[in-house]
């Protein structure tokens, strides 16, 4: 038995995100197809039509922007029954879209969002993430960046707590030469003494790199992190979160994983999926600081 960890990443353009986020989920090989196939319903009952068909994607960034929850707050009465079919024509013909067009569609988008995890839920399917702070200090070393790192540590805790079974990363297809570097820096981590090599018993160094658009599993991913960077707090975390996001925060904090291990001289020592980093850099850079 295998898991796949979907990877993308939200907020990395440093704008307006309130955090870097990195998140991957975690899907069973022997139900990956049921759990498209049932996102895939999903996206039929939500909208009345493929969602995806054509330029759009299912981005967080398209389904959760504010003006979506404006959108539905329109005071028109949409009944619940009618929403499908609105939204479907929104979608086929969004310039000529009333207020009750729009309103549905933005019901349909928040409720789609709502189905992915709860079809997560369902499948036992975990949820990991980096949650960077936008002025945490770079790391110059070279080698693997520290929130890359602090995933694949988290997935190989998992790993071990689900007994003999291989961890598979799957990423967003980047530019070409990124690809390669990340490529390259993933097989130097899975190479070193120690730890590197003891979690590439588990994990397969070399990642597999589709297009977001075209693989469901990188869509979910993509939704999760945006979830996390603009819903989604830890106490140490600062920066507001929407509010509009807080149910859809507390469904994707139900997916995570928590390992205890004996660390730091503590045996019952609890690490959550979620690892929130303020510092990019490494020990060395950080004692000579």
């Amino acid at each position: 038995m295998a898991w796949f960890l979907f990877v993308d990443e939200s907020g990395h353009d440093r704008m307006a995100s309130p955090y870097e986020v990195l998140a991957g989920v975690a899907i069973q090989d022997r139900v990956v197809s049921d759990v498209i196939r049932r996102l895939h319903e999903a996206e039929l009952r939500c909208f009345g039509r493929r969602y995806s068909n054509g330029p759009r994607e299912l981005k967080g960034s398209a389904l959760l922007k504010r003006k979506v929850f404006r959108h539905q707050d329109f005071g028109v009465d949409v009944d619940r029954a009618d929403i499908s079919a609105l939204a479907h024509a929104a979608l086929d013909d969004g310039a000529h879209a009333d207020r009750r067009m729009l309103k549905a569609l933005a019901q349909a988008k928040v409720s789609y969002v709502g189905s992915v995890f709860d079809i997560c839920r369902e499948f036992r399917c975990r949820a990991f993430a980096s949650i960077v702070e936008t002025d945490a200090p770079p790391t110059e070393a070279g080698g693997l960046r520290k929130d890359y790192a602090y995933l694949f540590q988290r997935f190989f805790y998992f790993l071990q707590d689900m007994g003999d079974e291989q961890g598979i990363v799957v990423f967003d297809e980047l530019e070409k030469s990124q690809s390669h570097l990340l490529t390259h820096q993933m097989r130097q981590y899975f190479g070193e003494p120690a730890v590197g090599r003891n979690r590439a018993r588990r994990i397969i160094s070399e990642p597999f790199f589709v297009h977001s658009d075209l693989t469901t599993g990188i869509q979910i991913a993509d939704l999760a992190a945006y979830v996390i960077s603009w819903g989604f707090r830890l106490p140490q975390m600062a920066k507001p979160a929407r509010m509009e996001l807080s149910g859809l925060a507390d469904q994707i904090a139900g997916l995570r994983h928590l390992a205890i291990r004996n660390l730091n001289g503590n045996p019952n020592f609890h690490v959550w999926s979620f690892a929130h980093i303020t510092d990019l850099r490494t020990l060395p850079e950080r004692l000579n600081d």
